[in-house]
């Protein structure tokens, strides 16, 4: 039996539940054994063969391998396990939120210590008119109007 999830109203935005959780399970552990330096080195030499060592689906292995956080995140990612793929990148956390957004490190940066975004726009996706909330289908990629 589904549960009610009213917060999948919301847009652009992936709640990390139990549901994703499950779904992101094997991604995520390989995520948490780039704590070790030899998986780190291992993964770096081949990243494809290293990859195919978990039982993870081939999106999530292509999200990886893309480097595209935001596919990782709707293949059940969280963003606490996937910092790993940025830190053996030698990325900070500030270069991969930007990526995210779509913006650059300095432009986060600034974005940031002004406040975050603007809370204008759709907050929920049945903001824009209609008068039942529209559910975003699990896994699109939903966009607010700032385009994130």
């Amino acid at each position: 039996m589904a549960l009610d999830k009213p917060y999948k109203d919301i847009p652009g935005t992936i709640i990390f539940d139990a549901e994703q959780s499950r779904k992101g399970y094997w991604l995520n552990q390989f995520c948490m054994s780039l704590m070790k330096a030899e998986n780190r080195a291992r993964f770096k030499a081949d990243e494809r063969a290293y990859l195919d060592e978990w039982p993870m689906s081939e999106e999530q292995k292509q999200a990886v391998l893309a480097r595209d956080l935001n596919w990782c995140m709707r293949t059940g990612g969280n963003i606490y396990f996937l910092a790993k793929i940025g830190a053996t990148d030698g990325l900070s956390f500030q270069q991969m939120a930007g990526s995210m957004t779509g913006m650059t490190e300095q432009e986060y940066r600034d974005m940031m210590i002004h406040g975050g975004r603007s809370p204008e726009g759709n907050r929920y996706l049945g903001e824009d008119g209609d008068a039942q909330p529209q559910h975003q289908p699990q896994g699109a990629a939903g966009k607010n109007k700032e385009g994130a």
